[in-house]
C-alpha cells in the first residue's frame, strides 16, 4: 500500500497469517497462474526457513460466471466441473512441488458465513439491497481507492448511471447477486442468489485467519478491483486494518504479451509438464524477482535447465569424491564431527549471501545467483583436493538445503552420467538405422543443456560446454 519495501513486523511474534488468492476452477491453470502459485509457495517456505510459523490459506473460487458458462458448454453441473478442476489443480501444483496450503477453503462451503457478513454490512450502513441484489456503498468507506491509489472520481470517469441501473454509484460493487434462470443458487434474506466475487475472500480470510492478517498476496491484476474491494468491505466490517502487507507478482509474458486465458495467449502448466522437467519449470519461474515481469521462451527454459544442471553437477561431483574417500578409508562415521574451519566459513558465507538476497523482498533471482557463486567456490575447492568427508558433507548439505527453500528437490533417479550414456546409445541406434532427424534431436537437446558431443573413431565422447 505504501509502494515501498518495509520491515516485516507480524501481528503475533514468530507467526505469519498469510492469505493468497487461489484459482477460479473452470479450467487447468496456465503458466502465469503457476508463477503466482510458485512465488507465494516459495515465500511461505522461506518464512518457515527463517523460523516463522506460517498459517497459509489459499482459496478455491468454485462458483463463478465462467464456471457456469463452461459447465453449460460441457453439459455437466457446475459443481462437478469445479470439483474436477480442483483435483486437476492439486495434481499439477504438486507436480511443480507446490505444497498444499494450511487450508484450502471453497466458496460453496462458506455461504452461511457470507450471508451473515453481508447482513452485518447492511446493518452498519455500508451496503444496500436492490431487487435481490446487494451492493457495497463505496461512499460509506472514505478510504476507498487507497491500495490502487485511485480516487472515486477517477474510477467514475467514463461511467454514468443508466436509467435501468440499480446501483447508487458506478463504483459500488456486488456483494450478492440475484439468481438468473438455470443458475445454481442459495436462499438468502434477499431472495435466491449467490455471492459476488470480492466478498468471498474477505469472509474466508476472517474465518481462517481472523479479520486482521499479516500478508495478502495475489496477481498484479487483482489490485483493482478485487483487492481494493476486499479492503473496503473488510475494514468497514471490522473497523480496523485488514492486511498489513500486500504482495503482488508480476506478469508472465509470451512474446512480450501478458499470458491470459481470455486472449488465448497462454500455455497450461499441464501441457508444459508433459515435455519439460518440473524442476526446470519451477527454477525458470523463480529466475526473476516475483514482482517483475518474466518473459516465457523455450530458450529461457533451456537456460534454466542448464543453470539447474550446474548445481546438480556440483552435488554429483561431491558424491563422487565421497565415494572415492569411503572406498579408500571405509565407511567413516562423521557424527559429531564438523567441517574444517575454512570450509565452515565457506558454507556460512554461501548461506548468508542467500538469506541476504531473500531477506530483500524475497529476491529469488539474487538468491539463485548466491547459490551459483557457492557452486563456483565449491568446484574450486574440489579441484584443489584435500577435503575431508565432513567438508564434503557440509558443502552438499548447504546446496540441497537452499534448493529445498526454493522448493526444488534434489535430483532423483539415474545419475547424470547414466542419463547421458543412455541418450548417446539411443542416438547411435538412430544413426545406425539412418534416422538422422532423431539423432540430431538428441544432440541438440543435449547441447541446450550445455553438453557437447564429439564423434570420434573410438566412439562418441561428451563434455560440458565451458
Amino acid at each position: 500500500m505504501s509502494g515501498k519495501k518495509e520491515q516485516l513486523q507480524t501481528i503475533e511474534p514468530g507467526k505469519v497469517r498469510f492469505y493468497a488468492c487461489g484459482p477460479t476452477v473452470y479450467n487447468f491453470f496456465h503458466l502465469g497462474n503457476a508463477r503466482m502459485f510458485v512465488a507465494f509457495d516459495t515465500i511461505r517456505r522461506y518464512l518457515e526457513y527463517r523460523g516463522y510459523e506460517v498459517r497459509y490459506v489459499q482459496n478455491f473460487t468454485d462458483v463463478d460466471d465462467r464456471i457456469i458458462q463452461r459447465a453449460n458448454e460441457m453439459g455437466i453441473p457446475p459443481r462437478e466441473l469445479a470439483q474436477n478442476n480442483i483435483q486437476d489443480y492439486f495434481d499439477d501444483a504438486r507436480a511443480l512441488f507446490i505444497r498444499d496450503a494450511s487450508v484450502h477453503p471453497r466458496v460453496t462451503e462458506c455461504i452461511p458465513q457470507i450471508i451473515s457478513y453481508i447482513e452485518d454490512l447492511i446493518a452498519g450502513g455500508h451496503a444496500y439491497e436492490r431487487h435481490g441484489n446487494v451492493y457495497f456503498d463505496t461512499s460509506s468507506f472514505p478510504e476507498y481507492g487507497k491500495l490502487s491509489h485511485q480516487s472515486p472520481e477517477d474510477m467514475r470517469a467514463g461511467h454514468r448511471i443508466d436509467v435501468q441501473e440499480e446501483k447508487d454509484d458506478p463504483t459500488d460493487f456486488a456483494l450478492w447477486k440475484a439468481a438468473k434462470p438455470g443458475e445454481e443458487f442459495w436462499e438468502s434474506p434477499w431472495g435466491p442468489g449467490r455471492p459476488g466475487w470480492h466478498i468471498e475472500c474477505s469472509v474466508m480470510n476472517a474465518l481462517y485467519l481472523g479479520e486482521e492478517i499479516d500478508i495478502h498476496a495475489g496477481g498484479r491484476d487483482l489490485i483493482f478491483p478485487h483487492h481494493e474491494n476486499e479492503i473496503a468491505q473488510s475494514e468497514a466490517h471490522s473497523g480496523h486494518v485488514f492486511a498489513h502487507y500486500w504482495l503482488h507478482n508480476g506478469t508472465l509474458n509470451i512474446n512480450g504479451e501478458k499470458m491470459s486465458k481470455s486472449t488465448g495467449n497462454f500455455i497450461t502448466a499441464r501441457d508444459l509438464l508433459t515435455r519439460r522437467d518440473p524442476r526446470t519449470i519451477r527454477f525458470f519461474l523463480l529466475s526473476a524477482h516475483y514482482r517483475h515481469p518474466l518473459n516465457y521462451t523455450e530458450e529461457g527454459l533451456d537456460q534454466a535447465e542448464q543453470g539447474l544442471l550446474r548445481i546438480d553437477r556440483a552435488i554429483q561431483s561431491i558424491d563422487h569424491h565421497l565415494d572415492a574417500l569411503q572406498r579408500l578409508d571405509g565407511v567413516i562415521d562423521v557424527a559429531g564431527k564438523g567441517p574444517s574451519t575454512d570450509v565452515a566459513a565457506d558454507v556460512a558465507e554461501i548461506r548468508e549471501a542467500f538469506t541476504t538476497a531473500m531477506d530483500d523482498d524475497f529476491n529469488t533471482a539474487d538468491g539463485i545467483s548466491a547459490i551459483f557463486e557457492g557452486v563456483r567456490r565449491i568446484n574450486t575447492r574440489l579441484a584443489q583436493g584435500n577435503l575431508l568427508v565432513t567438508d564434503l558433507h557440509a558443502y552438499r548439505t548447504v546446496l540441497v538445503e537452499l534448493l529445498n527453500v526454493l522448493g526444488i528437490p534434489e535430483r532423483q533417479g539415474v545419475s547424470l552420467e547414466q542419463e547421458i550414456a543412455q541418450l548417446i546409445e539411443e542416438r547411435n541406434e538412430a544413426r545406425a538405422r539412418r534416422d538422422f532427424n532423431r539423432a540430431d534431436e538428441i544432440r541438440d537437446a543435449l547441447k541446450r543443456r550445455g553438453i557437447i558431443l564429439e564423434d570420434t573413431p573410438q566412439g562418441t565422447r561428451w563434455s560440458f560446454e565451458v
